[in-house]
């Protein structure tokens, strides 16, 4: 389509996708948003890193065309719209981008302008990986034990936004309506009259297609184990059934490839035991089996009965090479991955659960700051790979700030393009430069012996450290 401020670079070739593949070409058109406040000296560093990389994998065989497209107080300065049409049909186009942090729009209309990106671009995967970088400083003793990948669902739960604000008409209505219509559930209202309410909606489509994407990813990628986590003990309709969904998905779609937790518990019983009836291994995984209703001991038993039909692809021993499915509570999650952070690999979760555990995560190996993230539809191939952090005006312009998310997230982005060359490279400077304590004053600060560089100075050294 013809753009009116976004110029296409004369020389490049879009991405496509073909047949559930992408389709690379060596001279790539990559969108990219600037992004406000410190975005402007974050970019300017990691731009300089990327093509640094792509040059010294490819030779000049390879090289990426970056087009600026705007959202945010740039877009508003130039066209009054903070998210531009244009925007959003460019990275439809072209389908694979980059961009810096956005401010949040100041009174009505968009909310929140990364929001907005994902659910226009239906970018259902928040993909976002916590791994420790040797010399980074951590709060934690063993930050070295963190190698986590989170699977965030991106367009449902409480972001939906479908809210309703007290003191509003619209409060009133739904409220009586509630009343009405549902007063078993009304009355479970504290205070009524003075409540704001907010809908959660967990769809069966909406969780199979995260769990689906976490489950292949895995797969590819050798890990070991997908956690499913949810607060199913409290909420049982929609956490709950994201619990129950993921497992369906899990032993519907990848039967031959998985094995749950609690079918390892009961493989490995009869393995332990070939003479263990039925009832005797329902008993030793659940053991208050005896004191359970009737109709619950029958559905343990088909449990059992079910693992144990897997036995020629599974038994002896075979299910301790399947990736294995398991669910944790939300609230024992983020407890369980700091005093036990080498038992979690991939991690499966609904959106508010996973914007928790992802910011969380990132403290344990350094923070905000070289935290990377995607946002990406599996199925049509479009990604946009972003900051994680915020647009921090108070350092604007300043060439003081850690461009690491961005970096990293860059990183994320060549992988997701095969380029994997290049991601090897990105993450070789940035090991190197930091073991070598050359370092932005948000590290500086925090280790002996450092050198403390500028935002621009940090890019150089990752360059200086791929040779």
């Amino acid at each position: 389509m013809a753009y009116k401020n976004i110029k296409i670079p004369a020389d490049g070739a879009k991405i496509t996708m073909k047949d559930g593949e992408l389709q690379v070409p060596d001279n790539p058109v990559l969108p990219f948003i600037e992004g406000d406040g410190t975005g402007r000296d974050i970019w300017k560093a990691s731009v300089a890193v990327f093509d640094a990389a792509v040059e010294k994998a490819y030779g000049g065989k390879r090289k990426v065309h970056w087009m600026e497209v705007y959202a945010g107080e740039k877009a508003h300065d130039m066209s009054g719209e903070w998210l531009p049409e244009e925007t959003i049909e460019a990275f439809t186009e072209y389908l694979i981008g980059i961009k810096g942090p956005l401010t949040t729009p100041i009174g009505g209309g968009i909310r929140s302008l990364n929001v907005a990106l994902r659910k226009m671009l239906d970018l259902y995967v928040c993909q976002r990986p916590v791994q420790y970088i040797e010399g980074v400083p951590s709060p934690v003793k063993h930050p070295e034990y963190v190698d986590m990948v989170i699977f965030r669902e991106n367009t449902e739960d409480i972001y939906t936004g479908a809210e309703f604000e007290y003191g509003t008409d619209e409060n009133k209505k739904f409220m009586g309506m509630l009343k009405e219509n549902f007063p078993e559930q009304y009355d479970k209202f504290r205070f009524p009259d003075t409540a704001g309410i907010s809908i959660k909606p967990v769809s069966q489509e909406g969780t199979a297609r995260i769990v689906r994407a976490a489950i292949q990813w895995a797969l590819e990628n050798k890990r070991k184990d997908v956690s499913l986590v949810h607060k199913g003990n409290i909420m049982k309709y929609t956490e709950g059934a994201f619990r129950a969904w993921g497992y369906e998905i899990a032993k519907g779609e990848f039967r031959n490839d998985i094995v749950t937790e609690r079918e390892t518990w009961i493989l490995g019983n009869k393995e332990s035991n070939p003479d263990m009836t039925v009832e005797e291994n329902a008993k030793a995984i659940d053991p208050g089996f005896d004191m359970m209703a009737p109709d619950k001991q029958k559905e343990i038993l088909a449990e059992v009965e079910e693992a144990l039909a897997l036995w020629d692809t599974h038994g002896n021993g075979k299910w301790k090479t399947k990736l294995n499915i398991r669910d944790t509570i939300a609230d024992i999650v983020f407890q369980q991955t700091i005093t036990r952070a080498k038992s979690f690999d991939v991690l499966a979760t609904m959106n508010l659960n996973g914007d928790y555990l992802s910011d969380a995560l990132a403290a344990q190996i350094g923070g905000m700051g070289i935290a990377p993230g995607a946002n990406i539809n599996y199925v049509t191939g479009r990604a946009i790979f972003e900051a994680t952090h915020g647009t921090a005006p108070k350092y604007a312009d300043l060439d003081q700030v850690n461009p690491g998310s961005v970096i990293l997230s860059g990183e994320m982005m060549f992988r997701y393009m095969g380029w994997h060359e290049v991601a090897d490279l990105i993450l070789k400077g940035m090991t190197g430069a930091v073991a070598a304590k050359t370092v932005t004053y948000d590290f500086d600060r925090l280790m002996d012996g450092a050198t403390k560089v500028k935002c621009s100075e940090f890019g150089q050294a990752m360059i200086d450290h791929m040779d």
